[in-house]
């Protein structure tokens, strides 16, 4: 569709959004006003988000989230990977990348970063993202910041191949990990009916996972328990986060009552326990005919002995299976023990740039060497 005047606001804080914002975004709970509260109460310390309403002369047809991310208040880019290689990738990013602009979600995996209400051509898609992009960096360059990198992110595939054709065909794309999503057999109506359509190798795996997780209780927190539980929540969040490969934002220590309290029954956070001890959770966001798995934690010692891990995957799927969700939205990570259960690779790409122009010209070059292909095998659970 060719637009007439198109124009865009960028805002800071939530209450000056249009009214009629979550009729735009009404099929991704990522970019609605509770989930978007969630951002602006309880954001990671290094990041500032920003929501971009897209008009057509006065009406509202487009909503977009960008996020500013300061490297230089992380305390840790992730401790997993002890080499020279992090060292110096470290040094790289705090010297020449420490700030950086998101057109899109950083915190999580899928393409959550605009929505229309209507059909728009990817020409137009790609000026209105560029040109958000600028205006985003001219705010910073008056406060004095110049940002280093801007990266455009998580596109499937006929999307990032419609907007090369246009604005985005000079920007370095890039593939990290693929999305690994578990698209839900509509014949399946219970655990039973899952198990059941796995070899059998397969089948002896998730028995060998439930017989080792004997002894935890799983139940799904309210609001009080979460907040009760906050500091031990965040613990076995962080332990799990900061031995991540790589990291730009650590969650703060409020999110996940922030985010139950603005979700209500949209958010389920279930938690893991050994006896009255909370050794793991899980967490979920009902995203309407999508399961979106979010962020976890996990005693190491318990996930090591109890298979927690693997359990927390089947026990989402069932989630899933008997809430009729149509697919499960694993995001990345652990991509052989997700692809065990039945998810599979979809591969998402991200476009970035170097705003040094000689940084720029290498920028492919630099990305593989500091973010290499993972190297995993996919699994074949079903008969």
């Amino acid at each position: 569709m060719i637009l007439s005047k198109t124009t865009f606001t960028i805002y800071s804080e939530i209450k000056a959004l249009p009214q009629n914002w979550d009729q735009v975004a009404v099929n991704n709970a990522f970019l609605q006003k509770a989930y978007l509260q969630v951002l602006e109460t309880s954001a990671p310390t290094n990041m500032q988000c920003f929501y971009i309403g897209i008009f057509e002369n006065s009406e509202l047809i487009g909503v977009s989230l960008a996020q500013y991310i300061n490297l230089n208040k992380l305390e840790s880019f992730g401790e997993r990977d002890k080499c020279i290689k992090t060292a110096v990738r470290n040094f790289i990013f705090k010297n020449f990348a420490s700030h950086v602009l998101f057109l899109g979600n950083n915190m999580i995996t899928g393409q959550n970063g605009y929505t229309f209400s209507k059909e728009i051509e990817f020409k137009h898609i790609s000026e209105v993202l560029i040109q958000c992009a600028d205006a985003i960096i001219d705010y910073f360059r008056k406060k004095g910041i110049k940002i280093h990198l801007v990266s455009f992110k998580d596109f499937y595939p006929h999307c990032a191949e419609e907007l090369k054709h246009f604005d985005f065909a000079n920007i370095y794309e890039f593939n990290t990990q693929p999305n690994m999503i578990f698209e839900l057999n509509h014949q399946w109506k219970t655990e039973a009916d899952y198990v059941g359509a796995f070899s059998k190798k397969y089948r002896d795996q998730f028995k060998r996972a439930r017989k080792k997780c004997e002894g935890i209780t799983v139940r799904e927190m309210n609001l009080e328990e979460i907040a009760s539980q906050e500091k031990r929540i965040y613990e076995l969040y962080h332990h799990v986060a900061k031995n991540a490969p790589f990291n730009t934002f650590f969650l703060a220590e409020n999110h996940f009552s922030t985010f139950k309290k603005q979700l209500k029954e949209q958010f389920v956070l279930c938690g893991y326990f050994t006896e009255d001890k909370l050794v793991g959770f899980h967490t979920l966001l009902l995203n309407g005919t999508v399961l979106e798995t979010y962020f976890l934690g996990y005693d190491s010692e318990v996930q090591k002995e109890k298979m927690l891990y693997l359990n927390m995957l089947y026990n989402m799927t069932q989630y899933g299976i008997e809430n009729g969700f149509q697919k499960i939205i694993f995001g990345r990570t652990a991509l052989e023990i997700k692809s065990s259960i039945g998810a599979q690779a979809i591969r998402m790409s991200g476009f970035i740039y170097h705003r040094n122009k000689l940084i720029n010209k290498y920028i492919g070059k630099i990305f593989t060497n500091l973010e290499p292909e993972a190297q995993w095998q996919a699994r074949h659970p079903f008969k």
